[in-house]
């Protein structure tokens, strides 16, 4: 058994998880009339509420306890002191500062310098670019920007630029991204563009990254092919990264190349360099806007009592789930096609930083960590798997998150209404004496409300569930900010790659991974 197994905390949760085995929703209501106002809780643009979960007072309360037995809020302030929290790989965990308004951030280890000229660059070449003088090779204003990145250079950026299309500044560039190897991920952004008046942004912390350097290469092709050689070709690329010489390779000139710092990770990156394209997009006016709200929710999180406190709630409501009963997956349910992307930017977050299998000691852990993140805007996803979300066996929380948006009319009307009924059927359930159509009921969610979907509450809605997963991390005691497992997968590409383009010798390799080369090579 581990030390968290073992301890107090988790041993008297435990305990009440036995005394809630016949606990349901329907009985907890009409126990607590103000249990909607009590279990809600409103920050800047965000409500929060909680009520529909399975869990009372005494329920809460020992998870605050589980909260402060594993020091959140010790680990916050390590986390805002800079101090190395990412252990296995001696570093600090500081993407909050990207957004910090402060002097000085943090003490001892001031980056603020870094991230203001980091900025004051981001804002010359964005507003270059909405007044026209931004060009290309040939003198010609560049009208389309396609993002090269993957991951956390990828998902961040696009997902929040497509969050806030609706905000696109007059003049700026029409985005696309690419991510994916297969070549017709890159081929269908191309379509339609003209070489002459498109940029691309190459964005790799390392630069070494196979996918993203496979697909600038093809870029550098197409131009090429159009527009000749040359070194005015380095005028159609714009790099985020931390290795400049391997930008220079590419032809991007030293004016071009933003940083990446080794303190920030990729999957916390967006409010970097690498949403450039999210600025050349909205503007860096609403670009800062964003990283207002983000500011916000790190001021909410760090002084928020933990029974108060957004993120430490939904960090704790999910460790209830997961490691109480059993939970595998939760569902993220944006009622907005303009976040359609936001499941899949959680993902990465959730799963890239907590899917890991020993503590921070190296041992293997005895309890559940992250589940599997998964998603799709409503209403399409009713028609799709809330079926199973219903009558299925297995308990899967949901996140609804909700428009406020009083100004949308009867059909963002129907949308809220959706929302609320799907949030409400999974609470109540159909007691119908129908085996076929009878609801079990009592399956648990959150409804997110924000005001409207802009700029700081944007920002404010990324920010909570990053301090969401931090605290998680804390309390299952691994590290939330490495991804060996992604490394890994990296390594043995690059030894396949050889062996499937040039054949040669497979010794080493497992008899599958053998036979597939194999037949892939056409042997």
């Amino acid at each position: 058994m581990s030390a968290l197994t073992e301890s107090p905390a988790w041993r008297a949760l435990a305990a009440h998880r036995r005394k809630m085995a016949s606990a349901s929703l329907r009985d907890l209501f009409a126990a607590d009339p103000e249990r909607a106002r009590r279990c809600s809780l409103d920050f800047g643009e965000i409500l929060l509420d909680y009520s529909k979960h399975l869990a009372d007072e005494e329920t809460l309360r020992l998870l605050v306890a589980l909260a402060e037995q594993a020091d959140v809020r010790g680990w916050t302030r390590r986390m805002f002191a800079g101090d190395p929290i990412n252990a296995s790989e001696g570093r600090a965990v500081l993407h909050v500062a990207l957004r910090s308004d402060a002097s000085v951030f943090p003490e001892g280890r001031d980056v603020m310098p870094l991230v203001r000229a980091a900025r004051e660059r981001m804002r010359r070449f964005v507003e270059d670019a909405h007044r026209g003088a931004l060009t290309g090779a040939s003198g010609e204003r560049i009208t389309d920007v396609v993002n090269i990145g993957i991951g956390g250079s990828d998902l961040g950026p696009r997902m929040a630029t497509r969050a806030l299309r609706r905000h696109r500044a007059p003049g700026s560039p029409r985005l696309h991204f690419v991510a994916n190897i297969d070549p017709a991920d890159l081929d269908a952004a191309l379509e339609g563009l003209a070489p002459a008046t498109t940029l691309f942004v190459v964005a790799s912390k390392t630069f070494t990254t196979a996918e993203t350097l496979d697909n600038a290469a093809r870029a550098r092709r197409w131009l090429e092919s159009r527009l000749g050689t040359g070194a005015a070709l380095g005028r159609h690329f714009a790099a985020v990264t931390a290795n400049e010489a391997g930008a220079a390779s590419l032809g991007v000139a030293p004016e071009r190349v933003f940083p990446m710092w080794d303190w920030v990770g990729g999957r916390y990156s967006v409010w970097s360099a690498v949403g450039l394209p999210l600025a050349l997009s909205i503007g860096m006016d609403r670009f800062d806007e964003m990283l207002e709200g983000a500011r916000d929710m790190d001021a909410h999180f760090r002084t928020a009592p933990l029974e108060r406190n957004m993120p430490v709630l939904l960090a704790l409501l999910e460790i209830w789930y997961v490691d109480f009963f059993g939970a595998q997956s939760r569902v993220v349910l944006p009622y907005g096609e303009d976040l359609r992307d936001f499941p899949a930017y959680l993902q990465q977050l959730e799963m890239e930083s907590n899917g890991k299998r020993v503590d921070r000691a190296g041992r293997p852990v005895d309890y559940a960590t992250a589940p599997v993140v998964w998603g799709a805007s409503g209403t399409p996803s009713q028609h799709s798997f809330h079926q199973m979300l219903h009558q299925g066996t297995a308990l899967v929380p949901a996140d609804f998150i909700v428009f406020a948006d009083r100004r949308g009319g009867a059909s963002h009307a129907a949308l809220v209404a959706n929302a609320l009924a799907q949030s409400a059927a999974l609470m109540e359930g159909d007691r119908t004496e129908d085996p076929q159509r009878a609801l079990p009921g009592d399956r648990p969610s959150s409804v997110i409300v924000l005001e409207r979907l802009a700029p700081e509450a944007l920002g404010q809605l990324i920010a909570l569930y990053e301090h969401k997963v931090f605290v998680e991390g804390v309390i299952w005691n691994i590290n939330s900010f490495d991804q060996w497992g992604v490394e890994m997968g990296k390594r043995v590409a690059r030894t396949l790659l050889p062996r499937l383009l040039e054949g040669g010798d497979a010794a080493g390799l497992d008899a599958s991974t053998r036979a597939l080369l194999a037949r892939l090579r056409g042997r």
